[in-house]
């Protein structure tokens, strides 16, 4: 199950996120989402965890936990949305 989890601390890393979901399983991947151009962390990041029994425990007691002085957000992820070729703007005026 690919888990999101939101409102984390800047300083949370790849590794401290494996920890907090260690606990409940095993975790297949954790990673902390980075800014491309100045590599800092954008504040959320995804989990995978192969047992979804362990996952939906861990989600349910970690969702509202603090870390580091956050109440962080956890919920199962959802898939990317398809971006339309469309462009948003067009100038291009009637």
């Amino acid at each position: 199950m690919n888990i999101y989890v939101s409102n984390l601390s800047f300083a949370v890393q790849d590794e401290d996120l494996r920890e907090f979901f260690a606990e409940y399983g095993e975790v297949s991947s954790a990673k902390i989402i980075t800014d491309k151009l100045t590599q800092r962390s954008r504040g959320f990041g995804f989990v995978e965890m192969p047992d979804d029994a362990a996952a939906e425990k861990a989600i349910k007691e970690l969702d509202g936990g603090m870390v580091d002085g956050r109440a962080i957000k956890v919920t199962v992820a959802r898939p990317k949305e398809e971006r339309s070729s469309k462009p948003a703007f067009s100038k291009n005026r009637w």
